[in-house]
């Protein structure tokens, strides 16, 4: 019998028994930490001596997380036991009808939990409400992990390395951690910071095969950091689940074959382009839905029918970067609407998400304070919309809503060399919880603007004083006030405010300015 990933990975004395492990596709548009958990799990059986299978439901046809019928037919296949990764917390009914089927559930997850727990083998969630370890901003993968460690421990304890029989070096997989705490977007500080720190330098070595053919594809010439992980290997590891065969990206993870994970890279690569295309007609018909109607200064909450289930997380992150507000956005099909949505800091979605479930307005859904997903019937949208904005409006002072852009630094154009990103670097990881620094670069001119790629605005900023140029990038302002401003203010003096990054196009050493916003010099 093998083992199958999907949802607690003990168990594991016997090398002959079946796990499943099986993982959510739906979150912040980077389901990363699903793959990365599922492929750290599958590893860790394969180093002990156990055979996997790793199931990912189609997001299309099954949903998120574990369902029934999913279940039931991996145990019909010979499974016995089935580890959840990132998902589990709440899926009371699937997982009572697994449990009386005979059939154990293992859940490892992170989401938020409720007093009433599932039927389940064991429950692995930093988040229980009985949970006294203040290790609640692990991401799934991180949860993973130091579940392995445990039991990599107990096995050694009962003799389990004797013999033939090599213990794994667990340190070798901290770069699938580190992507998978990256893209779950949790604060790099304590043991995410150590966790991304390490996992940076592994994954600079090129051990995992899936990770090096995926930077190569993806045209990444220098060395990873956070920005790699989070920005373009997690896209790519998550579009297979969005609109294509959702276990590429915990197969790609998963495999020592360097042919292998060549293929599998180019699929992912090909299909995150057709990810982009399906994300760019959804976002401006949401965006378009949104201005035609009344907007809450809470919530911004679009629906629509026939949009594609895989990319309305990423479309909920851009409504929510637009409006500055917490944002839903729900695909509706068969009178049933799949929804996903992104929160600001201080508001938090996961428990509204949880009590509109509790209310009955809701088939299921659950999530943690920036992120949520849902099911709901489409004639309780209006209902559920209103009850999100009262529960997060409630007692909110809506001064701390206004658009407020925080800079570090005020910077000239001649200060942004080389040596300078040398001690920026030194506070690396940078995320969630540890931004970049933000600079402001003040009274500077565009002298040469054009746009790039996929509504990128390539730019050369001048100092009107010495003649100082630096390369810059506003990323996406096709069509958005700042592109407006930095193309048609050619020879103004303007202020600039972005992030300082290395610029190493044909093996040059050289800083190079990510755009954050950009306002006209008054006087």
């Amino acid at each position: 019998m093998r083992r199958v990933f999907s949802t607690r990975a003990c168990a594991i004395s016997s090398p002959t028994l079946r796990t499943c492990v099986t993982w959510r596709l739906q979150r912040r548009g980077l389901p990363a930490p699903c793959a990365t958990s599922a492929a750290l799990l599958a590893r860790f059986f394969a180093a002990i001596g156990g055979r996997t299978r790793i199931y990912v439901p189609d997001r299309l046809r099954e949903g998120y997380g574990p369902n029934t019928p999913a279940l039931l037919g991996l145990l019909a296949e010979g499974t016995r036991v089935v580890v959840t990764v990132d998902c589990g917390t709440n899926a009371h009914l699937p997982l009572a009808e697994a449990a009386a089927a005979g059939l154990e559930v293992i859940v490892v997850d992170h989401h938020v939990a409720e007093p009433l727990l599932p039927r389940a083998a064991a429950i692995v969630n930093p988040n229980r409400l009985d949970e006294e370890s203040r290790q609640g901003g692990l991401a799934a993968v991180g949860v993973a992990f130091l579940l392995i460690v445990a039991v990599n421990r107990a096995l050694r304890q009962v003799g389990w390395y004797a013999g033939d029989r090599t213990e794994p070096d667990l340190m070798a997989w901290l770069d699938l951690v580190a992507l998978g705490t990256v893209c779950d977007v949790v604060p790099l500080a304590g043991l995410n910071r150590a966790f991304v720190a390490q996992g940076i330098r592994v994954a600079r070595r090129n051990a995992n095969s899936g990770l090096a053919a995926l930077a190569a594809v993806a045209g990444v010439s220098e060395p990873l950091d956070a920005y790699h992980l989070g920005f373009v290997l997690g896209p790519r590891v998550n579009a297979g689940g969005r609109v294509g065969d959702a276990d590429l990206g915990a197969r790609l993870l998963a495999t020592d074959d360097p042919a292998l994970a060549a293929d599998l890279a180019q699929r992912l690569d090909a299909y995150n382009r057709e990810r982009r295309d399906i994300e760019a007609r959804t976002l401006e018909a949401a965006v378009s839905l949104v201005e035609g109607s009344v907007r809450s200064p809470v919530l911004v909450f679009a629906a629509a029918e026939n949009w594609h289930p895989g990319v309305i997380g990423i479309v909920a992150a851009r409504l929510k970067e637009r409006y500055e507000r917490p944002a839903c956005v729900v695909a509706v099909g068969n009178g049933i609407g799949r929804g996903s949505g992104r929160s600001i800091a201080g508001l938090p979605l996961g428990s509204a998400v949880v009590a509109a479930r509790q209310a009955g307005l809701l088939i299921n859904g659950g999530g943690h304070a920036m992120a949520a997903g849902f099911t709901v019937a489409a004639e309780k949208l209006d209902r559920l919309q209103a009850f999100l904005i009262e529960r997060l409006g409630d007692g909110l002072d809506h001064e701390r809503l206004v658009p407020e852009l925080r800079v570090d630094a005020a910077l000239s154009l001649g200060a942004a060399q080389a040596e300078l990103m040398g001690h920026i670097e030194q506070l690396a990881p940078f995320g969630t919880g540890n931004p970049e620094p933000r600079f402001v670069l003040s009274g500077v001119r565009v002298a040469r603007a054009e746009f790039v790629g996929s509504g990128h605005l390539r730019c050369t900023l001048a100092d009107p004083l010495d003649g100082t140029r630096l390369r810059a990038i506003a990323f996406r302002a096709a069509g958005t006030p700042l592109g407006q401003l930095l193309t048609e203010t050619r020879g103004a003096t303007i202020h600039i405010a972005g992030h300082l990054r290395r610029d190493t196009w044909r093996g040059g050493d050289a800083v190079r300015l990510s755009i954050d916003d950009a306002a006209p010099a008054i006087g």
